[in-house]
């Protein structure tokens, strides 16, 4: 039987996440400590567990269909590499970042400066964009560093919450890409395996509307209730129950989590009342 070869961060957060939504996907992977590879007990996948920066080669040279992989590491190493799916999680910048006593006006302060980064075809097809010319130290591992020992002017680093920038005495000048994870597809897939991809793409895009979706249930006066139905901003139209009490109904719908409290509100004061809010496993459209 064919398997679907799926590459996932060795070891990190990257790699908690990944396997948290093949989890939620109802994919079972038999996992040993320390194992390189493993195998899916329910679902045609074998999982290689890479380092995240070798990743993009082992999908072009097609040793692996699929990878959960940052869109960072991607854009920096994965040439014409297709993405198939934006996960949503694990989201980043990699930003341009100077000491704080330093004056910006723009990117181009950066014009023969010397910037340390672990990204050098990220900066440099920033910089050529802005037709701005600088030095480049290419350093693997932290650069936060590099300005306080006078190596460089400025870095290029991820940047997540910007603590270790604060703590470096550094500030975010420039977002030059934002990034979060991504399933990424290598261009030399076959056709059989990619019938296994749409099958997972099917199972992701349940998981992950679900993820940003509320279920709501609330109990509305019948003379309010188109008011209370015009505030809903769910699916196709909301399921509307009559209750045992007279004059009432039970209203069912879906809301996106980001507008919920406003919604909330909104509804509360069209007269909504008992409102009940349940999380959502998956959501198949």
């Amino acid at each position: 039987m064919t398997n679907i070869r799926i590459a996932i961060q060795k070891s990190g957060r990257l790699n908690q996440d990944s396997l948290k939504v093949l989890k939620d996907c109802g994919i079972l992977i038999d996992n040993g400590k320390d194992q390189l590879k493993a195998s899916a007990r329910n679902f045609p996948m074998e999982v290689f567990y890479l380092r995240n920066g070798d990743i993009p080669q082992y999908l072009k040279d097609g040793v692996v269909d699929i990878a959960i992989i940052g869109e960072n590491v991607l854009f920096e190493k994965g040439g014409d590499i297709k993405i198939a799916e934006k996960l949503g999680f694990s989201k980043c910048k990699v930003s341009l970042a100077i000491p704080k006593g330093v004056p910006y006006q723009n990117i181009n302060d950066f014009e023969g400066k010397r910037i340390a980064t672990s990204y050098p075809n990220t900066v440099l097809d920033y910089l050529k964009k802005h037709e701005v010319k600088a030095d480049l130290h290419i350093i693997s591992g932290s650069v936060e560093i590099a300005p306080n020992i006078g190596l460089a002017d400025a870095i290029c680093d991820i940047v997540s919450s910007g603590s270790t920038l604060f703590k470096n005495n550094l500030k975010e000048v420039e977002v030059m890409l934002k990034s979060e994870a991504v399933l990424a597809v290598s261009p030399k897939i076959n056709e059989e395996r990619t019938v296994i991809l749409q099958k997972l793409q099917f199972r992701i895009q349940a998981v992950l509307r679900a993820r940003k979706s509320k279920y709501v249930l609330l109990n509305a006066p019948n003379e309010r209730l188109e008011a209370i139905i015009n505030k809903l901003p769910g699916m196709r139209s909301p399921t509307v129950l009559p209750l045992a009490e007279a004059g009432w109904s039970s209203v069912h719908t879906v809301i996106n989590k980001d507008k919920f409290w406003e919604v909330i509100d909104e509804l509360k004061l069209a007269g909504a009342e008992g409102i009940l809010v349940c999380p959502i496993e998956k959501m198949v459209l």
